[in-house]
């Protein structure tokens, strides 16, 4: 049994390890000894329990159709759903927090207290919620800058939480609590890091300390909202074991809202699957993934990719690509003897020694890579690694570089700026975030059609007509042109800022980590659509990401990048069968599957 614990307490509890029912060794998988079963869930170990929640817009329109859900202590529940289904308006409602333009017309939320005590969240006003949020109920959102202040310093960040929720009788206590939350997400204590400010580290660092700030206060409920969505496999693997000890020993009942089923599958005991405001599937973990009844949750399941490319979720084996490349009848491959007689020179795309340095701090240490066209390479690596680095000199937008980039055998200008206006249309970036290219403020048409006003070569109809033909390549209606991208999914932007740069006619397309923030059932649409294009239009393709499960349904090789420098470089075969570097073991190592 575990000891309750008062919030002010800086003793962790020590959980009883037996041997696990069902928990799949999650215990285990936190880095500690034994397996961990979670508390019976009784009455006595409720922590929040939602019933009938209904919330709806102002006009009327229902958004949740009565949810019901309970929280347990010691245990994780993953909610899982696509964009839309309502998972994180669920999960913000228990902090009693609702989006603009949302109002609730039903239910109750009740948290139990470790004293006893029974608290309606609906009837709390706004100075008892700030006293509940970040005390008793914990938040880390997927974006580390909505909790970090970029004019705080990281120690700063983390003191404050303890000083407006009075952790503590002293300062020396405070402080002491801080140096202990940042060791526990594996980031130094030292007086130099505390001292930092959050643009001076990563985005996988920035995000620990944003779940050291959740942990600080010792909360009752942690609702984490897809926290490790933009992160790399190995450092979202150490996030979701701080996650689960951090859970198990201090008595929390954690709610996990995720797209990613696979992450769900190495971190929760329950899942709650949600679609378009209803639950449609509840279960223990190890019953819902690997026998689920819904159809809905079939669906999820089908589109995660896996390392082994065995789904061909991309449609590969129609190109002679992936493990059913023997079935396929199309290849953009070149024969043989077209190969030798190709000079030596021939790639669409190379660079050569390319360095990049930020003051002192070497980001790229000499990088050499070849593109043919039709052809896609896998940049893959760690946060810090250098792959955006790599991939924003390419298009020149980094312009400090030193070393070559060639196009067609063509040097390039390092600043996009001083390059040709026909250079600049051949290799285009999409960015992860397609607010990067979308203006909001301008429909779909008008910011697809910026390349086009730039290189000012076609009337005004002429650009609407090729924008329109783009936007059904990229499967998207023509009436999207009007539209703007607040009124469209992530899914649809995403395809819309992919629009935006094949209007130019690239042959070069440079994409940084495009799937990243994307549920698996659009990822798939999108890995699908690329595979398409790439081979329709023979596109070179660097496709940059942390996800080393996206390889065989992407990529035709892989580059591994490491404190840049090129670790690994091969076939997508090669380098997962017989990766020959310690580091890119380490990656295949800590990916999560199902």
């Amino acid at each position: 049994m575990t000891t309750p614990m008062n919030s002010g307490d800086s003793t962790l509890v020590t959980p009883t390890t037996t041997e696990a029912d069902g928990a799949g060794g999650l215990w285990a998988a936190a880095g500690l000894q034994g397996e961990y079963t979670p508390p019976p869930r009784t009455e006595e170990t409720l922590v929040l329990r939602c019933r009938d929640l209904r919330l709806a817009t102002f006009d009327g329109t229902e958004i949740l159709h009565g949810v019901d859900f309970d929280l347990y202590r010691g245990e994780i529940v993953g909610l899982v759903g696509e964009s839309g289904s309502g998972k994180t308006t669920a999960g913000l409602a228990t902090m009693g927090h609702f989006r603009t333009g949302l109002i609730k017309t039903d239910g109750t939320i009740t948290l139990h207290t470790r004293e006893g005590e029974s608290i309606d969240i609906f009837s709390l006003n706004e100075d008892q919620l700030r006293d509940l949020r970040g005390g008793r109920v914990a938040y880390i959102p997927q974006d580390p800058a909505l909790s970090l202040n970029p004019a705080m310093r990281v120690g700063d960040q983390i003191r404050e939480v303890l000083d407006i929720h009075g952790f503590g009788s002293t300062k020396q206590e405070r402080e002491d609590r801080v140096r202990e939350v940042m060791r526990d997400v594996d980031l130094p204590d030292t007086d130099e890091y505390l001292n930092r400010w959050p643009h001076q580290l990563s985005g996988g660092q920035q995000q620990r300390v944003g779940i050291a700030m959740a942990f600080a206060m010792y909360p009752d409920v942690l609702i984490c909202d897809e926290p490790t969505t933009g992160l790399d496999v190995t450092t979202q693997n150490h996030v979701l074991k701080t996650i689960r000890t951090m859970t198990v020993k201090n008595d929390v009942a954690s709610l996990y809202i995720t797209h990613d089923l696979a992450v769900v599958a190495e971190l929760v005991d329950r899942v709650i699957v949600m679609l378009r405001g209803d639950i449609v599937e509840e279960g223990p973990y190890n019953t819902v993934l690997y026998s689920p009844k819904h159809p809905y949750t079939k669906k999820l399941l089908a589109a995660i990719p896996d390392l082994a490319g065995r789904k061909d979720i991309a449609g590969f084996s129609r190109w002679g690509e992936g493990p059913d490349a023997g079935r396929a009848t199309t290849s953009t491959a070149a024969p043989a003897e077209e190969r030798e007689e190709m000079p030596k020179h021939s790639a669409l795309l190379e660079v050569r020694d390319l360095e990049m340095a930020y003051g002192s701090n070497q980001v790229l240490h000499g990088i050499n890579l070849k593109v043919e066209a039709g052809e896609s390479i896998l940049i893959l690596g760690e946060s810090g690694s250098g792959k955006t680095t790599l991939s924003r000199s390419v298009v020149g937008l980094n312009d400090g570089y030193t070393g070559q980039v060639l196009l067609r055998g063509q040097e390039l200008a390092p600043s996009s700026r001083k390059r040709s206006l026909p250079e600049r249309k051949d290799v285009q970036y999409i960015f992860q975030s397609p607010f990067s290219s979308l203006n909001p403020r301008r429909t779909i048409g008008e910011s697809m059609s910026v390349p086009l006003v730039i290189a000012d070569e076609l009337s005004k109809d002429e650009q609407r007509a090729i924008v329109e033909e783009t936007l059904e390549a990229v499967q998207l209606d023509r009436s999207f042109y009007d539209r703007r991208p607040g009124d469209l999914s992530g899914g649809e932007r995403q395809r819309a800022a992919i629009g935006r740069a094949l209007v130019s006619t690239p042959s070069v397309l440079v994409c940084d980590e495009v799937t990243s923030a994307l549920d698996v059932s659009v990822q798939a649409n999108i890995l699908q659509l690329l595979a398409e294009l790439r081979h329709e239009r023979g596109l070179a393709m660097l496709f940059v990401t942390h996800n080393i499960a996206l390889a065989r349904h992407i990529a035709t090789r892989v580059a591994v990048l490491n404190k840049g420098v090129i670790v690994d470089e091969g076939p997508v075969d090669e380098v997962l069968e017989n990766p020959q570097h310690e580091y890119t073991k380490s990656l295949l190592a800590n990916i999560p599957s199902l």
